[in-house]
């Protein structure tokens, strides 16, 4: 290119960049007024005890609300061994006590197996309340040591493991167990409900995605091929994202009903693989399996129609020439259908996944309070405990979980460009 038409390319650009920018403003002001500003608003307040609703005096706590959201602690339980309290072994732990005491705690030790109150309630019975008051650190020490020790116990219970746990300043929860090397450890947290909620949501993301992603595929292959009623068959996949989520849920819990009235209770019983009552919703085995089922129902549609779109940009040209140097439709398929298909792909994913890891109406109306995602978590900290300071932290801490597995995700997946 000669010389001397350098200088007006050159400037033809500049103008062209700053009638980008010059048009880019109202776009920006637009991003900053509903998007950064309640972002920067929820980021102040997270270092605050601000209550809702409220006239009590708001105070800077720092990280206070995060250190409680994010605290948690690893104990490592003791291990199991054979252990059996009678007198002689109780009195070497508990020094002197009364006959009475020992035969009491001997004929209800039992009971420690359901529990601190149903254990105390037994002894109650036994000896007296005011005998329980005056040796209740001893008399739960030894239960707590029986259920700790005895080899045939299949959990551990809460007040065993906290014990161990670190109670001042600040008291810890259980969240759960589990085995490493042959030793068993439980994980302790100061909002077990939170690290439950983050825990849930990125499952849920994990399942569902994967699900909806594979799904969504064969979906897409079928309707793209050529076949009599294509159209009405590509309407019809599209009915369940169409249906709004609140229907849906409504619909799907009528279905997981725990009582013969249920869709799923009354197929598996007459299948011979269930009795008609189990509590789909009600039982924390089954929950996450629900909350997937009425998810991928939902959304498979979505993916199905991105990647639907992906296909039809691919020249039919390829698949003839494939079809002519003799290759398999499966060879067709990884050779060509899903490199090309690659962009459209990631692009699906990347906003099914951020789409996911916001859930809120879906745990809200099915599960409500009974387990949390991290977005309904939020919700509820706001709403039912006033707790605006301490919403907002869970709220900026969702934000950034998000941000990052966005920024990281587009990394993984992205696309390269025709100058790289």
């Amino acid at each position: 290119m000669p010389l001397f038409t350098r200088k007006p390319l050159d400037a033809m650009a500049r103008r062209e960049q700053k009638t980008a920018y010059f048009l880019m403003a109202p776009t920006m002001l637009i991003i900053l007024a509903i998007a950064l500003y309640p972002l920067g608003s929820a980021f102040l307040k997270s270092f605050t005890n601000e209550t809702f609703a409220s006239s009590t005096p708001t105070k800077f706590v720092g990280l206070a609300n995060y250190a409680e959201l994010l605290s948690l602690r690893v104990i490592k339980l003791p291990p199991k061994e054979s252990f059996t309290l009678t007198p002689q072994s109780l009195s070497n732990f508990a020094q002197q006590l009364p006959a009475e005491l020992l035969a009491a705690l001997d004929a209800a030790k039992g009971t420690a197996y359901a529990g601190r109150d149903a254990y105390l309630k037994a002894m109650e019975t036994a000896i007296g309340k005011d005998a329980v008051a005056q040796y209740q650190e001893v008399l739960l020490s030894a239960a707590e040591r029986q259920v700790l020790r005895d080899p045939n116990t299949q959990q551990i219970q809460y007040e065993s493991a906290v014990r161990m746990l670190p109670r001042e300043p600040v008291r810890y929860r259980e969240v759960g167990q589990f085995h490493l090397f042959g030793s068993r450890y439980v994980i302790g947290a100061r909002d077990p409900d939170f690290i439950l909620a983050v825990k849930d949501t990125l499952l849920f993301t994990i399942l569902t995605v994967s699900l909806e992603t594979i799904f969504g595929m064969m979906f897409a292959l079928i309707v793209n091929a050529e076949f009599p009623g294509r159209a009405i068959m590509r309407t019809l996949l599209l009915v369940p994202w169409a249906v709004p989520t609140p229907i849906s849920s409504r619909m799907w819990q009528w279905m997981f009903q725990s009582t013969r009235a249920g869709f799923f209770n009354v197929i598996l019983e007459k299948l011979g693989m269930g009795h008609g009552q189990i509590a789909f919703l009600q039982l924390e085995s089954w929950q996450m399996t629900a909350m997937v089922a009425i998810d991928v129902w939902k959304t498979t549609p979505f993916m199905a129609l991105l990647l639907l779109a992906g296909l039809q940009l691919i020249p039919h040209d390829i698949y003839e020439a494939a079809d002519v140097d003799g290759a398999t439709k499966f060879t067709q398929f990884w050779t060509i259908t899903l490199p090309m298909l690659m962009p459209t792909l990631a692009v699906a994913l990347v906003f099914r996944t951020l789409d996911a890891l916001r859930v809120f109406d879906l745990f809200q109306i099915v599960l409500a309070q009974s387990r949390y995602s991290m977005g309904s978590f939020v919700y509820y900290e706001l709403i039912n405990n006033r707790a605006m300071g301490y919403s907002s932290a869970g709220g900026v801490i969702m934000f950034i979980t998000i941000f990052l597995f966005a920024v990281t995700y587009i990394k993984m997946l992205g696309v390269q460009t025709e100058g790289d």
